[in-house]
């Protein structure tokens, strides 16, 4: 993610401003950039210091496993903060409005993210936190579980409700969205590789935790 900073001729700084300002910009700047492989969970937790404790949280929080949250938010998000929805094209180059209002790790939408601060009492959970967007996604497929019976380790299932809504899943709209149902597999299919690959690292990452990765 490219740091956006102000034009230097727009900046006024203090005669003899530290360095150390500029240098905690930077710095959280990069805190919030992508992991560098997100195609290996276990590299996206070694990259991102706190991640694993974020999402095995939200595991014991709403039963639903690391690997199918994770494949959800790389799906929606490949792990970028602020992502937002691409804005729709007027006449084929003009820059129009988004299609909505999702938006961070989870795309989630301003109204659901709303009901879920209520409904799990984190009124002051962020959408461009990955702790608070992992423990959504969590949330949003053990009510998945619950309005819809979908079992907690079907990724493929569970993505369609996260798509449709919980409405959209028992209408069955995505029934007639070929496409729809292509995304769910490739859900499914990295859901599935980020499970192999965290039984090969996950004692390892229990082992590991340490005073310095709740910074």
């Amino acid at each position: 993610m490219r740091l956006a900073l102000p034009k230097p001729s727009t900046v006024d700084l203090m005669p003899g401003a530290s360095l150390s300002l500029v240098l905690v910009v930077v710095l959280s700047g990069c805190a919030t950039s992508p992991p560098a492989d997100v195609n290996n969970v276990c590299n996206i937790f070694d990259d991102k210091r706190g991640w694993y404790e974020d999402a095995r949280d939200a595991e014991k929080a709403w039963k639903s496993s690391i690997p199918v949250m994770m494949a959800i938010v790389h799906q929606e998000s490949r792990f970028v903060a602020n992502a937002k929805p691409p804005r729709k094209k007027i006449l084929g180059f003009i820059p129009g409005p988004r299609p909505s209002d999702s938006y961070g790790y989870s795309q989630a939408l301003e109204s659901t993210w709303e009901g879920y601060q209520r409904s799990a009492g984190r009124y002051g959970a962020d959408r461009d936190d990955f702790g608070d967007a992992i423990d959504f996604v969590g949330w949003y497929n053990h009510q998945s579980y619950r309005r819809n019976g979908i079992q907690k380790t079907d990724a493929y299932r569970l993505y369609l409700a996260y798509h449709e809504g919980h409405g959209g899943y028992e209408r069955g709209t995505y029934r007639s969205k070929d496409w729809l149902l292509g995304v769910a597999r490739k859900v499914s299919d990295r859901s599935a590789s980020y499970e192999r690959q965290l039984a090969g690292c996950r004692e390892r990452l229990e082992k590991g935790r340490g005073w310095f990765d709740w910074f």
